[in-house]
C-alpha cells in the first residue's frame, strides 16, 4: 500500500534541493504531493512543471475554490521543511492565509502525523515569539525538528543549503506515530 506524504516547503535556500528530496521520499516508498508557500512557488517558478511531472500531482501553493475537487489523495503524513520564521509563527498563531499553513493547521485537528523542520538564522531564533511558536506546535503533537538532532540555526548569511539535514527530516516523518 502506497503512503501519501504532503511535502510542504517555505522560501528558504534548501527549497532549491526539493526535486532531490522528492526523489529520496519516493525511494522511501512515499507518493509525494508538493505544496509551497507563494514565495517558494515564485522561487521555483521555472521548475514547477518538472516537479509536477516528478510527483505525478499538481504542485499547489494556493487554496482551491469552493466546489472544486481535491486533486491530491489524502495525506498519511505531512513534512513541512524548510519552514521559515514566518511560516512557523503563522502556523502556531493560526494565521492560515497561506495554503500550506492552512493544511498543517487543520492537519493537527485531523490528527495527521506532522513533522516540521525550521530553517532560521540565529537572529530570528532569538525572537521571543519563535520559541513560543515551537513550543505551541510541540504541545499540539507536532514533531518539531529543531535544536539537537534537528536543525541548528546559523549566523545570518552563513547558512548553506547543502548542510540542511533533509535526511533527518525524511527519517523523522517515516518514524512518526501512525505512519507505517
Amino acid at each position: 500500500m502506497t503512503r501519501t506524504l504532503y511535502l510542504f516547503s517555505s522560501a528558504a535556500p534548501p527549497v532549491f534541493d526539493i526535486a532531490r528530496v522528492v526523489e529520496d521520499a519516493q525511494a522511501d516508498g512515499w507518493d509525494v504531493c508538493l505544496g509551497l508557500t507563494p514565495t517558494a512557488a515564485r522561487w521555483l517558478d521555472k521548475s514547477l512543471d518538472g516537479l509536477a511531472a516528478l510527483t505525478g500531482h499538481p504542485v499547489r501553493w494556493d487554496y482551491k475554490l469552493p466546489g472544486e475537487p481535491d486533486v491530491w489523495p489524502k495525506a498519511d503524513a505531512i513534512l513541512l521543511a524548510p519552514a521559515t520564521f514566518n511560516t512557523v509563527n503563522q502556523w502556531a498563531l493560526g494565521i492560515t492565509d497561506k495554503f500550506v499553513v492552512g493544511v498543517v493547521a487543520e492537519g493537527i485537528g485531523k490528527q495527521i502525523p506532522i513533522a516540521v523542520m525550521p530553517c532560521v538564522n540565529t537572529a530570528y531564533a532569538v525572537h521571543p515569539q519563535f520559541e513560543r511558536s515551537v513550543e505551541t506546535l510541540r504541545e499540539a503533537g507536532v514533531t518539531v525538528l529543531y535544536g539537537e538532532g534537528g536543525f541548528m540555526p546559523n549566523q545570518p548569511g552563513q547558512g548553506h543549503k547543502a548542510a540542511y539535514p533533509w535526511r533527518t527530516a525524511l527519517d523523522a516523518v517515516r518514524d512518526l506515530p501512525h505512519v507505517g
